[in-house]
C-alpha cells in the first residue's frame, strides 16, 4: 500500500488556495487506495475472481460515497462524462455483460481449445484499465443523466452485481476455463468473460477518479 503524507502550513488560506488544497486532498485519497490484487497467469480460481469483484466494488463505493448532486453532475469538459454518467454506464453494463457471459457459458465446453487463449487474467485487467485508449460506448449503454443521488447509484450498482457474484460462487473453475469464446480482440475463456465485468467497472472507476482530480471539481 502506498501512503502519501502532505504537511502544509499557510499563514493565510485564500479561496484560490483552498480550491488547490481540495484538489490535493482528492488526489491523495485516490493514491492511498489499496493496490488491486494480482491475478496470476492462468491460475486464477473462484476465490481470486470474487476477491477482484469485491475490490472493484469497494473502490467504486469509496470514490462516490457522500458526493453531492453538483459533484455527481459536474463534467470536466465538453463531451466528457460526469461521475453520474460514469455510474449509469457501469450499472447498465454490469447486467448486459453478465447476460453475454452467461450466454457464452451456456454453450458446449471446448477444452481442446484452451491453448488458444493467449491473454492472461492479469493481462485482461491491464488492458481494460488502460485509460490511454478510449472507446465509444454503444447506444444502449450511453448514460442519460439518471443519477443525482450517490446512495441510489450505489444501491442500484449492488443490485446489478449481486446475481453476478451468486453465479460465480456456484461456478466450477474447470467448467469456466473449458468454455472458449471468440471476440474481435482475441480468444478468452469463461472465467475471463466474468472477469471482464469487474475489469470494466475498474476502468470507469478510474474515469471517475479523473473527474475527482479535476481542478474545477466542486468542493461540495
Amino acid at each position: 500500500m502506498l501512503t502519501l503524507g502532505v504537511s502544509i502550513t499557510l499563514p493565510c488560506i485564500t479561496a484560490k488556495a483552498a480550491d488547490k488544497i481540495a484538489v490535493i486532498n482528492n488526489v491523495t485519497r485516490i493514491i492511498e487506495k489499496n493496490v488491486p490484487p494480482v491475478i496470476l497467469n492462468q491460475h486464477g480460481n473462484i476465490d481470486s475472481l470474487i476477491q477482484y469483484f469485491q475490490y472493484t466494488t469497494k473502490s467504486l463505493k469509496d470514490d462516490i460515497s457522500g458526493l453531492s448532486e453538483a459533484q455527481l453532475q459536474f463534467s470536466p469538459g465538453e463531451g466528457k462524462w460526469s461521475i453520474g454518467q460514469c455510474l449509469e454506464h457501469i450499472i447498465r453494463s454490469e447486467s448486459l455483460l453478465f447476460e453475454m457471459a452467461k450466454k457464452e457459458l451456456g454453450k458446449a465446453p471446448q477444452p481442446n481449445r484452451k491453448n488458444e487463449v493467449k491473454s492472461t487474467d492479469q493481462g485482461l485487467i491491464n488492458m481494460m484499465t488502460d485509460r490511454s485508449q478510449k472507446f465509444q460506448a454503444p447506444k444502449e449503454l450511453q448514460p442519460t443523466g439518471k443519477y443525482k443521488d450517490s446512495k441510489v447509484a450505489i444501491k442500484d450498482f449492488l443490485a446489478a452485481r449481486e446475481p453476478v457474484l451468486l453465479y460465480i460462487k456456484n461456478a466450477n473453475i474447470d467448467d469456466l476455463r473449458n468454455h472458449i469464446s471468440d471476440y474481435p480482440t482475441g480468444v478468452v475463456d469463461g472465467y475471463q468473460n466474468l472477469l471482464f465485468i469487474a475489469a470494466h467497472c475498474a476502468r470507469h472507476t478510474k474515469q471517475i477518479e479523473e473527474v475527482l482530480a479535476d481542478p474545477n471539481f466542486p468542493k461540495k
